[in-house]
């Protein structure tokens, strides 16, 4: 059994801790606002769930999972988060982030600037592609015909390796985290592979699709 540790606990953060519940794990959630706000997520979620400061959820995890707005990354506990596999879903979007200049000029991805605030992490993008409406129903057990698959890029191999084991999805090895671009917001893999948003059910998508679809991404 693992212990998943959740920076952010927003509709993607809460999705991914319900599926590492159903495969077993333990989670522990934080929020900026306080463990108090999570009483009722903690609650759906059962006894293997619990609330604490994102601090307590850094250091409890052996995964932690970050789900924050890119302009939080300066508040991310770096400390407890060395030596750890750190699974990076954000998106940037200046609109919510205000400007970045290494973003808006492509000299770093969103992934690689969050490098910089834990440079002691094994950083692996992933579930940044994928809409939460269409994260639990197209989960699917090892062995499913239908088990879709998702990028993800680190890196670190080992880290690659303890995300791989996670949870509900094949995944496809991307690259470094330098490739993490092909994923970003808006490119050919970013939510459209699994159906419009409007499909509360997605669809699954095979390695092929997937591979086509980081192929296709411009910069």
């Amino acid at each position: 059994m693992t212990t998943v540790g959740f920076i952010g606990s927003g509709a993607i953060g809460s999705t991914i801790a319900r599926l590492a519940v159903e495969a077993g794990h333990q989670v522990v959630l934080s929020n900026s606002r306080g463990p108090e706000t999570l009483a009722d997520t903690v609650a759906e979620l059962g006894p293997r769930a619990s609330a604490a400061t994102s601090g307590e959820a850094a250091a409890a995890g052996d995964i932690v999972v970050i789900t924050v707005p890119v302009k939080a990354f300066p508040h991310v506990p770096a400390a407890p988060l060395a030596r750890k596999t750190v699974i990076d879903t954000c998106n940037y979007g200046s609109e919510r982030d205000g400007p970045i200049p290494e973003l808006d000029s492509k000299s770093l991805t969103s992934s690689e600037l969050l490098l910089r605030y834990l440079p002691d992490a094994m950083v692996v993008k992933a579930f940044n592609n994928i809409s939460f409406k269409h994260l639990l129903p197209l989960a699917r057990p090892v062995g499913a015909a239908d088990r879709s698959y998702l990028p993800i890029v680190g890196d670190s191999a080992p880290a690659k390796a303890a995300v791989t084991e996670f949870i509900g999805y094949s995944v496809l090895d991307a690259g470094p985290l330098a490739a993490s671009w092909r994923q970003a917001t808006g490119t050919p893999v970013w939510g459209t592979p699994y159906g419009p948003y409007s499909n509360e059910k997605g669809q699954p998508v095979g390695e092929n699709a997937i591979r086509a679809a980081l192929a296709a991404a411009t910069r």
